[in-house]
């Protein structure tokens, strides 16, 4: 059963929002060094139950606080998230190092993504 593994929150200004989260909750965050302007969240103690999650630039297509579920074959989720009403936003795309993604909506038009991470992902 896919589960929340990942959370990405929207911000005009990314680097002012991480300061808020990190000040306000003591979350660790830095600047990811990948193929795209992102910062990576740390929540807390990885032996205790959360999850970690992103900031990125807000921008017209992504401007709402968006889940990723961890899927086992992120081709065959696809196909399932389309028979049961929802649609998929663009291509599946490859995250260097990590895994395979797509981002979706359900038929409400709320967003989230789908992770397939690789057998060998670095975690981000």
């Amino acid at each position: 059963m896919p589960r929340v593994v990942h959370f990405e929150i929207p911000a005009e200004d990314p680097e002012k929002t991480a300061k808020f989260y990190t000040d306000t909750f003591g979350w660790e965050i830095k600047k990811w060094d990948g193929p795209m302007e992102y910062w990576l969240v740390a929540t807390g103690d990885k032996k205790k139950m959360g999850i970690d999650g992103g900031i990125y630039k807000k921008n017209e297509k992504m401007k709402e606080v968006v889940n990723t579920l961890d899927v086992p074959d992120i081709k065959e989720y696809v196909d399932i998230v389309k028979k049961n009403g929802g649609s998929v936003m663009g291509e599946i795309q490859e995250i260097p190092g990590v895994g395979m993604f797509a981002y979706a909506k359900d038929p409400e038009g709320n967003k989230f993504g789908m992770m397939q991470p690789f057998p060998d992902a670095k975690m981000m």
